[in-house]
């Protein structure tokens, strides 16, 4: 089962190894050697070594941040800096994110609020009652209890019945019912669908847009793709390109509590919120105990 673990946020991070391979400086965030910032140097050249004499030819780049500066950034297998990735789930990620700042803005009351609400039955004559129910807060947890599972094509809010639609919104919000929310964790790209829904119909912006305005710009955060259909609905749930090193940009943002240069760009309390435990799902996958709202931190990592 496919989970949504963004960038193992390690609250260290480096420049590469390769520094005679001089790389542009990134704007408030300088290189620093890693014995500098407190690095067993020895440890951190046999990790870059084994990734590079692995047999595997999947693994791209290497960024690690400590104390706001760059300690390791490292490239394999032809993939370089300005290489934008399709980083899957963790665009759910993504997604989750910008509901903190769409909270901020007073887009959204509060986690609790139901989905029901933002799209008034004159719109949207086909919305599902059943959506009085569901709350933010369970579309984030992935335990909406709709009638979808990522594992399972013959759910009726599956992704194969709308992801190639040129607009999916009025499918979407006539998905019923088939648990109550909050019984249970299902993991299902419907979800993170449904909060980019919330913001677009609060913001009027694709949640591509709203991204780039609102998240992107004041990371500096210029190369990036977002999958957006003809109706301008943004697919959430993932189809998110961008490079490793604004990757770490992001997971830097939610290490400093949703700070970015002095800039309060995403609430405390909000991003306080991603880490709690709210599933234990070890019983059905070996990679993760728990899941919150889209986000996990590793810690004690020793290098």
């Amino acid at each position: 089962m496919r989970l949504s673990i963004l960038f193992f946020l390690l609250l260290i991070a480096t420049p590469s190894f390769s520094q005679d391979k001089l790389k542009p400086p990134i704007p408030n965030l300088p290189l620093v050697l890693p014995e500098e910032a407190g690095f067993n140097k020895d440890s951190i050249q046999n990790l870059v070594n084994l990734i590079q004499e692995s047999a595997s030819r999947d693994f791209r780049g290497l960024v690690v941040i400590k104390d706001n500066q760059i300690v390791i950034e490292e490239y394999f297998n032809t993939f370089w800096r300005n290489t934008v990735h399709d980083i899957r789930s963790a665009g759910k990620s993504v997604t989750s994110l910008l509901l903190g700042i769409a909270m901020k803005d007073g887009l959204v009351n509060d986690l609790d609020q139901n989905v029901y609400s933002f799209f008034p039955k004159s719109k949207y004559p086909s919305v599902n009652e059943d959506y009085k129910k569901i709350t933010l807060r369970h579309l984030l947890n992935m335990s909406s209890g709709l009638d979808a599972d990522t594992d399972m094509p013959k759910t009726s809010g599956h992704a194969v019945n709308w992801i190639a639609r040129d607009d999916w919104k009025g499918y979407i919000l006539n998905i019923s019912l088939i648990s109550s929310p909050g019984e249970k964790w299902i993991y299902a790209d419907i979800n993170p669908l449904l909060i980019a829904a919330v913001i677009e119909e609060k913001s009027g912006m694709s949640l591509r847009d709203y991204a780039q305005q609102k998240l992107f710009k004041p990371l500096g955060i210029e190369q990036f793709y977002w999958y957006t259909n003809a109706s301008n609905q943004t697919g959430a749930a993932g189809n998110l390109y961008i490079t490793t090193l604004d990757f770490a940009k992001l997971g830097l943002l939610v290490a400093n509590e949703g700070k970015w240069n002095g800039q309060q760009i995403i609430d405390e309390y909000y991003i306080k919120e991603l880490y709690r435990e709210n599933f234990d799902i070890s019983a059905n996958n070996p990679f993760a105990d728990t899941y919150g709202t889209r986000w996990v931190k590793l810690t004690d990592l020793n290098f």
